[in-house]
């Protein structure tokens, strides 16, 4: 009985809510990336304090970018439908070319902007971190994206990206934030 209404809660929560799904998730895995880099930099300065308002900005563009990847993932399907090696492809480069330098600019620009920071602070920190990001991104997601357009119905995209997004926002809020660790460094020195 219980294993029959979660399962009945699965599919509605993977088709008729999968919206909210994605955003719920997107937003859920951008804060704990945050919270898992928190608690690195807590082992390496005992005296950090956890920085509850980091976590809810981060927590926050998940909850911007959850829609924006599942509209991005239903764009995909819609005009390049299939799984064929050519169509994966073809996506993963679509992914590539537009939505990682979107995502990785909206990123630091958003984050930027939560902060209290000026656009062209956002625009200046875009500059600085895009291309160590940006290399990075295309190191971690052509192959993750060839699991999910190849083996991956599109009900579990979203989701399935969110999980590997996991390491990915661990690494973003590394970099995001990667000047309070030379910071607390040379204070410490």
């Amino acid at each position: 009985m219980v294993l029959h209404k979660l399962q009945h809660v699965g599919r509605r929560m993977f088709s008729k809510y999968l919206l909210v799904t994605n955003t719920a998730t997107a937003s859920s895995l951008l804060a704990l990336g945050d919270c898992i880099i928190q608690h690195i930099e807590k082992m390496d300065n005992k005296e950090k304090s956890y920085n509850f308002q980091r976590t809810g900005r981060m927590f926050t563009m998940g909850f911007l970018f959850g829609p924006v990847s599942h509209v991005w993932y239903k764009i995909l399907d819609r005009y390049l439908p299939g799984a064929g090696l050519r169509t994966v492809a073809c996506k993963i480069l679509a992914d590539q070319t537009v939505a990682g330098p979107f995502f990785c600019s909206a990123f630091f620009i958003g984050m930027s902007l939560l902060e209290g920071k000026s656009r062209q602070e956002g625009m200046e920190e875009v500059k600085a971190k895009f291309w160590t990001v940006y290399m990075l991104d295309w190191c971690l997601w052509p192959p993750a994206q060839f699991i999910n357009f190849f083996f991956l119905p599109p009900s579990l995209r979203v989701v399935y990206v969110s999980g590997i997004t996991l390491v990915w926002n661990t690494i973003l809020s590394w970099m995001k934030h990667k000047e309070q660790h030379v910071e607390t460094e040379v204070k410490q020195s």
